[in-house]
C-alpha cells in the first residue's frame, strides 16, 4: 500500500539570475513498510527533499501526499499538528529538550497533545531501545548513543506514517552508528515503521531495502537493494 507519493516536487530559492534549483520535478512512491535510503553528494538536495517530505519546508511547485493528505495544501497550523502526529523526525543532532527528562522528551509529541500514551505500547518502545534504566536521566546525562536511542523513541511513540531520518548517525563513533542502523532496521521490522534515511555512507545505505541517489535536484537512481 502506497504511504508516500511526491509528484513533480520542486524547490527554487532565489529570483531572476539568482535563482537556484534545488529539487527538479521529482516523482517519488514509497510503499508502507518500506526502509528507504538516500544517498547524493553535498548539495545534491537530498536533504532538501526530507524537509518537504517532513513538512519543515514548502516547495515552490509539486504535490507531497502522505497517507492521501496532501500536505503542501495544510496551512502552518494544520502542517505543524499533521507533522507532529503523522511525521518522526530523527536528526544528527538529538533535539532533545535539556530540562526534561528521558521519560518527558519520548513523551513529548503526545504531552504537547494533551494525551498520554498507552502505557503497553511505551512500555514496549522503551523495552525494544533498552531505555528501562534512563527515563529519569536527563540529556547531558546519556551518551551520543543513548541521546539517539531517545530521538527514536520520539518518532516511534506516535506510531507516525513515516519516519525521516537525517544522518542520524553523523556525531556517532562506529559501534554507535551501527547500534543506531540496528535499532531503525528494528522498527521497521518488528512495527512495520516506514523509514527514509538520508545517509553518505554507502554500507549504511545497503541495508536498508531501497537505494535512491539524487544529483543535481534530481533522482538519478531508484534501485532496490539485493540481499
Amino acid at each position: 500500500m502506497e504511504i508516500l507519493r511526491c509528484e513533480h516536487l520542486t524547490k527554487t530559492y532565489g529570483s531572476g539570475e539568482t535563482i537556484v534549483t534545488a529539487l527538479h520535478e521529482v516523482n517519488l512512491s514509497v510503499q508502507r513498510g518500506e526502509f528507504v535510503a538516500i544517498m547524493g553528494p553535498s548539495g545534491s538536495g537530498k536533504s532538501t527533499l526530507l524537509h518537504m517530505l517532513g513538512g519543515v519546508d514548502r516547495p515552490t511547485r509539486g504535490t507531497i501526499s502522505i497517507e492521501n493528505q496532501d500536505i503542501s495544501k495544510l496551512n502552518e497550523e494544520q502542517l505543524a499538528i499533521f507533522r507532529r502526529r503523522k511525521v518522526g523526525l530523527i536528526y544528527q543532532f538529538y533535539n532533545l529538550i535539556p530540562t526534561l527528562d528521558v521519560n518527558k522528551n519520548i513523551r513529548l509529541p503526545l504531552l504537547l497533545d494533551g494525551r498520554d500514551p498507552d502505557d503497553e505500547q511505551f512500555k514496549e518502545i522503551i523495552r525494544t531501545l533498552g531505555l528501562e534504566n534512563r527515563l529519569k536521566h536527563l540529556p547531558n546525562q546519556l551518551s551520543g548513543g543513548q541521546q539517539q536511542r531517545v530521538a527514536i523513541a520520539r518518532s516511534l511513540i506516535y506510531r507516525p506514517a513515516i519516519i525521516l531520518a537525517d544522518e542520524p548517525t553523523g556525531n556517532l563513533d562506529k559501534k554507535n552508528t551501527e547500534e543506531t542502523i540496528e535499532l531503525l532496521k528494528l522498527s521497521n521490522q518488528k512495527f512495520n515503521q516506514t523509514v527514509l534515511l538520508i545517509t553518505h555512507d554507502e554500507k549504511i545505505a545497503l541495508e536498508a531495502d531501497r537505494i535512491i541517489q539524487i544529483e543535481d535536484g534530481i533522482i538519478a537512481s531508484d534501485e532496490a537493494v539485493r540481499k
